[in-house]
């Protein structure tokens, strides 16, 4: 394995990754919680993921320096280079696990749901936030995995809502044609049954189109299409190279950026500014603070990022991803904090911290606390529900950054619990045999 990056206990190691070396990995400290990072800073999805990974390190390595880790205990958080390809996830999963990991943020549904079945085996969560598979949320079922604080299929009710209510009301939607352009992969495919489904309830019609993951940065064939079918919509599941390159391409065709949204993984920065000024419009869903005005930010600015102890650009920092890594590792943290309370330990074990996940109750007040008021919509966690299905935000590029444009919304919870529980029994039959869940609920 030569795909390892190490934030360890000490800043002379962190102080190495932030110079753009590879690191030898440091001796796992007894009395500390290890946190693998599946990571990807290369390839063609590493203009996304590069922000990402830059959120979810420097968080916890700020959590170090300023609190010396958490409930006492310091945190040695390792990054592995995945490349965003599933094999090279699984190696990195079999070549940390047994360092005593407590969790693992594959970002790739891909990964995800090569990961799920070891789960269980090895009494290790998976916290895929807001992407892998939208069934996890059911707690029954997949006792070991989390997808706080939405599925795939919360998002694709929401922006099914939203147009809905751009169009006077979801009775509206009879007839019309919305477009979905998505990543062909585990990830793009994920949210297609809910949004089929939503079709055949609304009479609406719903144009597919496919991009290879070969094929992301070449996608006149699809836009052509698009030009072609004149939707009313178009909703794009979009990751990397993917999201600029249809954006500039929608602008190219004359498409109406005001009729374009984008997952939440469609949501970067440098996306929308590929579409130059003619983006203007263009919108995404949220479920994150963007910008830099949260102590918890400027703490990691002051801790980390100015302390030479990461590899971040501070100019990145506030932007939609970069804010996105920090949520899931701000959720990483207050499941160990909820583990530790639980257990009365300070040294947790992969067991402990599904246990503190199934606890995870941020709201407004624990928020504030930690330095994060307004950043993100308060969410809770059950034994029964993994995701919670949590309201989100639809921002709006206006030619320079992304400006919040609506309230939370909602998703359809009365459709999407259902299909999630019809979906998740139906995952359970086809790998029967599927173990039964057997873990207590925390009290």
């Amino acid at each position: 394995m030569k795909h390892f990056k190490n934030f360890a206990l000490g800043s002379a190691v962190a102080l190495g990754v932030a110079l753009g070396g590879v690191v030898p990995q440091a001796a796992q400290a007894e009395d500390a919680n290890y946190v693998p990072l599946l990571t990807y800073r290369t390839g063609p999805y590493a203009g996304s993921g590069i922000h990402i990974a830059n959120g979810m390190a420097d968080y916890l390595a700020m959590l170090n320096e300023r609190d010396g880790g958490i409930g006492g205990v310091k945190l040695t958080i390792e990054e592995c280079e995945t490349g965003y390809d599933a094999q090279k996830g699984v190696e990195c999963y079999e070549a940390t696990k047994g360092k005593n990991a407590l969790v693992y943020n594959p970002y790739s549904t891909g990964i995800t749901l090569q990961l799920i079945p070891k789960a269980s085996v090895d009494k290790i969560p998976v916290l895929s936030m807001g992407y892998g598979l939208s069934a996890a949320a059911v707690g029954g079922t997949f006792p070991w995995v989390f997808n706080v604080p939405d599925t795939y299929w919360d998002g694709a009710s929401v922006v099914i809502k939203y147009i809905g209510e751009q169009e006077g009301g979801l009775e509206n939607l009879k007839g019309k044609k919305i477009g979905y352009i998505f990543l062909d992969a585990g990830y793009g495919r994920e949210p297609i049954p809910l949004l089929e489904q939503l079709a055949s309830k609304y009479g609406f019609e719903l144009l597919q189109y496919p991009v290879p993951g070969k094929e992301m940065q070449n996608q006149s064939s699809q836009w052509l299409n698009v030009r072609r079918d004149r939707p009313d919509y178009m909703v794009m599941w979009g990751w990397g190279a993917m999201n600029p390159t249809a954006i500039k391409e929608a602008v190219k065709i004359r498409y109406p950026m005001d009729k374009f949204i984008g997952v939440w993984w469609s949501a970067g920065e440098d996306d929308a500014a590929a579409g130059g000024a003619q983006a203007k419009g263009y919108k995404a869903l949220n479920f994150s603070g963007v910008g830099m005005d949260f102590q918890a930010l400027q703490d990691i600015k002051k801790y980390v990022v100015d302390a030479g102890k990461s590899p971040t650009d501070p100019e990145s920092m506030g932007g939609t991803l970069y804010n996105r890594g920090v949520l899931n590792s701000v959720i990483i943290a207050e499941g160990i904090r909820a583990a530790q309370e639980k257990t009365g330990k300070k040294v947790l074990t992969g067991e402990d911290m599904r246990m503190g996940l199934e606890s995870l109750n941020l709201d407004e007040a624990r928020l504030a606390e930690l330095g994060l008021g307004g950043f993100a919509h308060p969410m809770k966690v059950t034994c029964e529900d993994h995701a919670g299905s949590h309201p989100v935000f639809i921002q709006e590029w206006d030619g320079e950054k992304f400006v919040k444009v609506t309230d939370w919304i909602e998703p359809m919870k009365d459709v999407v619990r259902p299909l999630l529980e019809e979906a998740a029994k139906d995952y359970a039959e086809k790998n029967a045999p599927w173990p039964a869940r057997t873990e207590a609920c925390p009290n």
